[in-house]
């Protein structure tokens, strides 16, 4: 099969809050999946500043961690987006 004929069906379009503003992404997809797919730079932040994306992408390390409507440290990686949800970035203390 050739690459063009390759389609992935997307579900239903989700809207969730990331950092104040809103991030489209699609039912089914996972908030590290989403907030990648809209180019953010950084999930949150190290001790020292540096800013932390996702490593393994299946839950074994907390590089992807965020703070979920008020739940520190959820895994973006293992989260699935959910209309309305609130999303912000984890600071490293």
């Amino acid at each position: 099969m050739s690459a063009s004929r390759i389609r992935a069906d997307r579900g239903h379009p989700v809207d969730f809050e990331f950092d104040g503003g809103t991030v489209q992404s699609f039912e089914g997809e996972t908030v590290a999946a989403a907030l990648l797919a809209v180019g953010v730079s950084a999930f949150g932040v190290t001790r020292e500043g540096e800013p932390r994306l996702p490593m393994c992408n299946m839950g074994t390390c907390f590089d992807c961690a965020v703070t979920v409507d008020g739940q520190l440290l959820v895994r973006a990686c293992m989260t699935d987006v959910q209309s309305g949800m609130s999303v912000t970035r984890h600071e490293a203390s």
